[in-house]
């Protein structure tokens, strides 16, 4: 059920992290990798936290896709939330020169 959900989820907020060219534009606009684990009580048993690890390129700080799939689960989802914690890095970042020595010819 959950899964059936979350696929419904993902064809309707998916930001195209499949690895295309869609994905390379996005990290051109400023998104970045973000992963966020979700921790949620257990519907059958509310004492019990269960785990859940997000993955999808978003822009931080706001990180409107992440927000976006909280308001999805507060709506359709049994399991209430109780935190998340997120982490975010960038995909495309300058490139390195490194030199050991210098080389000079006459």
């Amino acid at each position: 059920m959950f899964m059936k959900q979350r696929t419904r989820w993902h064809r309707a907020f998916s930001t195209g992290y499949e690895g295309d060219a869609m994905s390379l534009s996005k990290q051109l606009q400023g998104y970045r990798l973000t992963t966020a684990e979700i921790l949620y009580h257990m519907p059958d048993h509310p004492g019990v936290l269960q785990s859940f690890v997000w993955q999808e390129l978003d822009i931080a700080p706001r990180y409107p896709v992440l927000n976006g799939f909280l308001a999805f689960w507060a709506r359709q989802i049994e399991g209430r939330l109780h935190s998340v914690r997120v982490g975010s890095a960038a995909l495309i970042s300058p490139g390195e020169l490194r030199h050991g020595s210098l080389l000079t010819l006459q």
